[in-house]
């Protein structure tokens, strides 16, 4: 069994995207997910599986599907992989709660930056299959857009280091 970290696209506890934390765990439990639980009410589920990380993706999404009647992306990462990525944090000095891992697909190339628009005194950096951003003096004002990741999901880096020492003591 591998424990894995999904992290869900446009899912909040009120509004669009509403999916309950105690739903999300009763559609993981239903299709074979062990030893389930959600971090935050936001979108954050981290569980054991047999299956591969494509797989657990594929199963989850179809059932997110099923049940709000659209899609929701979903993002798998191991403990390992995020604590890769917190590892290689470029911002890592930075405050936790302004900075950003924008997790997606692909690993990012250097020339997506170029396309950043609305950047003012935002950092960007590539990571493996994520975007590294430190917002200075926060997001609220922020026009960054970067197309690239117009399909990612993002979580500030207090909630991935959270995850990732969840994740790594279920593996113990």
């Amino acid at each position: 069994m591998t424990i894995f970290i999904a992290l869900l696209r446009a899912v909040n506890v009120g509004g669009t995207g509403k999916l309950p934390m105690k739903e999300l765990v009763n559609i993981c439990e239903a299709i074979g997910f062990q030893q389930v639980k959600t971090y935050i009410a936001s979108g954050n589920v981290l569980f054991s599986s047999k299956y591969t990380a494509q797989q657990c993706r594929d199963k989850l999404e179809a059932a997110l599907h099923d049940y709000a009647g659209k899609a929701v992306g979903v993002f798998i990462r191991t403990p390992l992989e995020l604590q890769n990525l917190i590892e290689h944090n470029p911002y890592a000095e930075k405050e936790g709660n302004r900075s950003i891992c924008l997790f997606l697909d692909e690993t990012p190339l250097p020339a997506m930056l170029d396309l950043a628009k609305g950047r003012r005194e935002e950092l960007i950096a590539c990571g493996d299959r994520a975007f590294y951003i430190y917002y200075g003096e926060g997001m609220a004002d922020s026009k960054l857009a970067i197309p690239a990741a117009k399909s990612g999901t993002a979580r500030n880096l207090n909630t991935v280091q959270k995850l990732c020492q969840l994740g790594l003591q279920m593996q113990e």
